[in-house]
């Protein structure tokens, strides 16, 4: 069986030129919406590799959009993200092809503040099942944004251009990174279910009688028995528990060896061991730096 080819795209006149849409206003932003152009689907089942930014904006569309490797259920409309690098398919679904597409290179925003924390921005590395819900309050928001940088698009370019369209991307992540927070807070219930299940899976893994293999739990490990990604589920554990996915992790090390050492003889070395420390000395460490006593200190307090 062959590898299918992954065709990298370097540029955004070349994407837009390859799917016969016209060329872009600005070398490195694109704003492309789909209800006013007709795209050539001559690349579609095809997988690319693109080398700048992608944010899809659908503003009233119900169904399944093929985006990114993957499938994204649209509710009445939402943002998706991509960034430089990720391999995309063309989907062949002209349906697919609604609302805006904003593209833009990291060289416009090289040299901009916003080129240092724009991973900070952890949507970017979010699944596609993990894209924006958007009320249709913020549905009104977020469309005067794109209006914003289709005007400025279509103004010739000077001495802030560039300034200009940073400014106004950099307001737009703002406000999905508000909304984002909202979707954690609104739907709580599905993600409290999410760490309830996390709890379960560390407590097999961690499982005083179900010695680790694997060494500990890593926040991969969690993020793929829950089929999410990394930065979701660790920005929806801080928006939800003040926690990282690895510190909700290390609570729960810690919590298991308190319960061993409160009522097994087992030598410190050897719940090391259990819990999936490759080293007695590195659960050593952790236990006292997140209880302020080591686990032998812990062990006899207790039987006091």
């Amino acid at each position: 069986m062959s590898i299918p080819q992954i065709y990298t795209i370097n540029s955004i006149s070349e994407l837009l030129r390859r799917t016969g849409l016209p060329k872009p206003l600005h070398p490195q932003v694109a704003l492309v919406n789909y209800d006013q152009v007709k795209l050539m689907l001559t690349d579609a089942g095809n997988k690319f590799a693109l080398n700048f930014y992608k944010i899809s904006f659908k503003t009233d569309f119900n169904g399944r959009v093929k985006y990114g490797q993957g499938y994204y259920d649209f509710e009445e409309g939402g943002l998706a993200f991509l960034s430089p690098n990720q391999v995309v398919t063309m989907s062949g679904e002209t349906e697919s092809y609604q609302g805006y597409a904003l593209y833009f290179h990291p060289d416009l925003i090289r040299g901009h503040p916003l080129a240092e924390h724009i991973h900070q921005y952890g949507f970017f590395a979010y699944a596609v099942s993990e894209a924006l819900f958007l009320s249709d309050k913020e549905k009104k928001v977020i469309s005067r944004l794109f209006e914003a940088i289709e005007t400025e698009l279509q103004h010739d370019i000077d001495h802030f251009s560039q300034d200009v369209l940073v400014a106004q991307i950099e307001l737009l992540l703002t406000y999905s990174n508000r909304y984002y927070n909202r979707q954690f807070i609104t739907r709580k219930v599905i993600y409290n279910s999410l760490i309830d299940q996390m709890n379960l899976y560390l407590g097999g893994r961690l499982g005083a009688q179900n010695p680790v293999i694997g060494g500990l739990p890593s926040v991969q490990d969690v993020a793929d028995h829950l089929q999410v990604s990394p930065r979701y589920l660790t920005d929806m554990l801080k928006s939800l528990t003040g926690q990282s996915a690895q510190q909700h992790i290390h609570h729960q090390i810690i919590e298991k060896a308190k319960d061993i050492l409160a009522v097994s003889n087992r030598t410190i070395a050897e719940i090391a061991y259990d819990l999936g420390f490759e080293h007695p000395q590195s659960f050593n460490k952790l236990f006292k730096q997140k209880t302020k006593m080591s686990p032998s200190a812990f062990r006899q307090s207790f039987d006091n």
